[in-house]
């Protein structure tokens, strides 16, 4: 593989350019080369890399989690233990998240199988929804966290 400019990366690896910036500016992706034009230049190395951070996002996890592989993959002859209990970690979230999930479609399916149609001052789900008490839930939050403001 020839040297690529950042648009010829980011097509390759399916990543959009501000991505690739963003990796190189937090420091997951070494910085690239520059031409005398001043022009970014990556190698394989940046291509695997990103392929490796590509991957692990969506995997689900976290930049700083794909910080600590990319600094376990930087020492290949350590002990591959961490990384494996970095991966069981994510599994425990994920697992935890689908529980969540589950619980969340359940009461779903429970609000929508109770509501008999009609008009919107009868309807079930309206109801549901507005009950600020959570009376009419199985489960208050449906195990999911409390809404932040950003969401």
């Amino acid at each position: 593989m020839t040297e690529l400019s950042i648009g010829a990366l980011a097509a390759e690896t399916g990543s959009s350019v501000q991505t690739i910036r963003y990796y190189e500016k937090i420091g997951l992706l070494p910085t690239a080369a520059r031409t005398n034009g001043n022009q970014r230049r990556y190698g394989p190395a940046h291509s695997g890399r990103l392929a490796f951070i590509r991957h692990s996002r969506e995997l689900g996890f976290s930049i700083e989690t794909i910080r600590a592989l990319l600094d376990l993959c930087d020492a290949p002859d350590s002990d591959c233990g961490a990384a494996d209990n970095i991966a069981r970690q994510q599994l425990r979230a994920v697992e935890a998240r689908i529980k969540q999930l589950n619980a969340l479609r359940a009461e779903l399916k429970r609000m929508i199988g109770e509501c008999s149609g009609g008009r919107i001052a009868a309807c079930h789900v309206i109801e549901v929804l507005a009950d600020k008490s959570h009376a009419h839930c199985r489960a208050h939050h449906h195990g999911m966290p409390e809404p932040t403001a950003a969401a």
